[in-house]
């Protein structure tokens, strides 16, 4: 296979072409990115259960909560409302300690891991009428206690916030979290909260931050897919809800708590909540942590189509509301620390606005004939650009791009943009494919028109899909990936954004399989899909280099950077056999490179225990303008060129 590499640019490429699909799925924020390691901190959580269209919320405060320890009694837990901490969060725990029981305990996912060297921040409310005692907060594990201090000397009968700094003696994994009082007593606690002092921003579990800063990507899409429609509309995710005081967020069960049930099923994640730790706010600020551009994606109305028939009338005075709350998302985003929701986000800290220019309408959203989503967003359309009009909108061509509902989607956005060409600024497209459909589909976007862009804004090889199945993020997967993202740079005239999903995914606790990286309360790895992304995002040029093959053995793309004078050649091999592959460059080489070379079988894979089992290897390359390179069976190689400056 022969590649002449000419010096003519094509097709400038969006630096930011590359981001993050970001959804609380797979406990990926509760019990992952959000440092937080209690559960149910505030005791409000929901026992969700049920099917589509059937969906059962029953409040059950005192899950996670346990008298301890386990092996005596004595002690006394009630979930109380009467003279709560704050208006919005008013259950409460009274806990009344016996002479043999003085503590409870919290599930904490699978319990506490400290490192030995990170202080832990622990804090709660707490109030009481008699209580004459102190507060000791620890972390034990098979009885030992490796970490303890005392959170509160005395209690009043006013709700005060107590804080402790807890450091241990050792490394701890699966410990328990322990609070104790030192005589008995009755004390009522709330907000109760542990997060490790190496948090990132004080809020994001820092291995996980880490691994996707690595990636430096483009832009972070938030807060999820369905989430935002929920499976009720009431179940919808209002970023209002999301913002001021952590304690006042209310709680909201998590549409993944019923995802695969049957009818009168609790599934194993039908305590699956959003606390709204993080909400839109620490988006935002995790966006700039990243350097990557806000991309949030709002309600039109709709309850998720794949659960609900829910939706509210066009007609109907609270459609008007949905609207409303997007233009006051955009006025919390950038308006001035003096407007109404301007003023909310400076409070918090921020005074400066975060700039954002990308907003999604809808998530997943498509046409039928009881749902008109194109006159949704019109209107949504309307109401934005009247008021904002450099704010940059994506809509939906629906779950796939197979099907009618994809056809009607773009027919409705291409129509509609030669008339506005403000209309959208990209199609969000959907698919979750076999492996051998990216491979035959390399080519999927040279024929498509130019006038409209295309955000390719959930993609992922599935050789199946179902609960906690980390196998299924194998190197043939990934490979195919890395070959359809060929065709994706290869088009970066026509695909401006794209981004892998899901995103995260807690071992033993994910709904959804295949996902880009997995973790547990310890440690975290990158699936081969992970580093296909970060080889894509991190080694793409400023633009597109025109080349012309004679049989196309493999796929490839080539681009330019022009700041550091780089040629980026990359060649995916999904054959089982080499291929070789010559290099005619016009561009003067200077006889230094690098390349980075990913290999495996189809199904090796990494883990906790083997996390860069099918990662990139950099290996030093000489080069020259005419070159041969070999490119071994089930491979991709990224080819690093520089380029002579004399």
């Amino acid at each position: 296979m022969k590649l002449q590499i000419t010096d003519k640019l094509g097709a400038g490429i969006n630096p930011g072409m590359i981001g993050l699909f970001f959804e609380d799925i797979n406990y990926g924020l509760d019990g992952g990115l959000h440092a937080e390691m209690i559960e149910n901190r505030s005791f409000e959580f929901l026992e969700i259960t049920g099917e589509s269209h059937d969906v059962v919320e029953r409040f059950d405060g005192l899950y996670g909560w346990s008298a301890y320890p386990s092996n005596d009694s004595g002690a006394e837990m009630q979930i109380e409302t009467e003279n709560p901490q704050n208006p919005v969060n008013v259950h409460y725990l009274k806990f009344t300690a016996s002479g043999s029981q003085l503590a409870f305990t919290n599930k904490a996912y699978d319990g506490i891991y400290m490192k030995s060297e990170v202080s832990c921040r622990v804090s709660f409310y707490a109030r009481t009428e008699d209580y004459a005692g102190s507060i000791d907060v620890c972390i034990a594990k098979e009885g030992a206690v490796h970490a303890r201090a005392t959170a509160a000397a005395s209690v009043t009968g006013e709700w005060v916030k107590y804080e402790a700094d807890l450091v241990s003696d050792q490394d701890v994994s699966g410990g328990d979290f322990i609070i104790q009082l030192s005589q008995p007593g009755t004390v009522c606690f709330d907000f109760i909260s542990m997060i490790p002092s190496d948090a990132v921003l004080g809020l994001f579990r820092r291995d996980l931050t880490e691994l996707l800063k690595e990636m430096k990507p483009g832009f972070l899409r938030f807060p999820g897919g369905c989430i935002v429609e929920g499976y009720t509309l009431d179940n919808r995710y209002q970023w209002k809800n999301s913002v001021g005081k952590s304690e006042e967020r209310p709680i909201n069960g998590n549409r993944w708590a019923v995802h695969g049930n049957s009818k009168d099923f609790a599934s194993p994640y039908s305590h699956y909540n959003q606390t709204l730790g993080i909400g839109y706010y620490e988006y935002f600020l995790l966006s700039e942590y990243l350097g990557a551009k806000a991309l949030p994606v709002e309600n039109v109305g709709l309850a998720c189509q794949f659960h609900s028939h829910e939706q509210v009338g066009m007609d109907d005075p609270h459609f008007q509301q949905y609207i409303q709350d997007t233009l006051d998302l955009i006025e919390f985003a950038n308006g001035p620390a003096d407007s109404k929701w301007g003023r909310i986000r400076s409070d918090m800290g921020h005074p400066e606005p975060f700039n954002l220019e990308l907003l999604g309408i809808g998530n997943e959203q498509w046409q039928t004939d009881k749902v008109d989503f194109f006159k949704r967003y019109e209107l949504f359309q309307q109401a934005v650009h009247q008021q904002y009009p450099d704010i940059k909108l994506l809509g939906s061509a629906g779950p796939d791009v197979t099907s009618e509902k994809y056809t009607k989607a773009w027919d409705f956005y291409r129509t509609a943009a030669k008339e506005n060409e403000n209309f959208v600024y990209a199609v969000d497209e959907h698919y979750y494919v076999k492996p051998q459909w990216l491979i035959d589909n390399v080519h999927f976007y040279d024929e498509y028109p130019r006038d409209v862009k295309v955000f390719a804004g959930e993609y992922a090889a599935h050789h199946t899909n179902g609960m906690n199945k980390p196998h299924l993020n194998d190197w043939e997967a990934a490979l195919a990936e890395a070959a359809f993202l060929t065709g994706i740079e290869r088009n970066a005239d026509v695909v401006i954004l794209a981004s892998y999903a899901p995103l995260f995914a807690r071992l033993g606790y994910a709904q959804w399989s295949p996902d880009m990286i997995w973790f547990d309360g310890e440690k975290a790895y990158g699936s081969p899909s992970y580093y296909v992304q970060k080889l894509y995002s991190t080694q793409m040029g400023t633009d597109l280099v025109q080349v012309s093959h004679d049989e196309e053995e493999i796929p490839y793309t080539v681009s330019y950077d022009k700041e550091a004078g780089v040629l980026y050649v990359k060649l995916v091999n999904t054959l089982d056999r080499k291929v070789s592959v010559r290099l005619e460059s016009a561009y003067p080489l200077n006889g230094k490179g690098e390349v980075q070379v990913m290999q495996g079988e189809d199904r090796d894979i990494n883990s906790i225990d083997k996390p860069f089992n099918v990662a990139p290897e950099v290996l030093s390359l000489e080069v020259s303008p005419e070159m041969d390179y070999i490119v071994g069976p089930k491979s991709f190689h990224v080819l690093k060129l520089n380029v002579s400056q004399n």
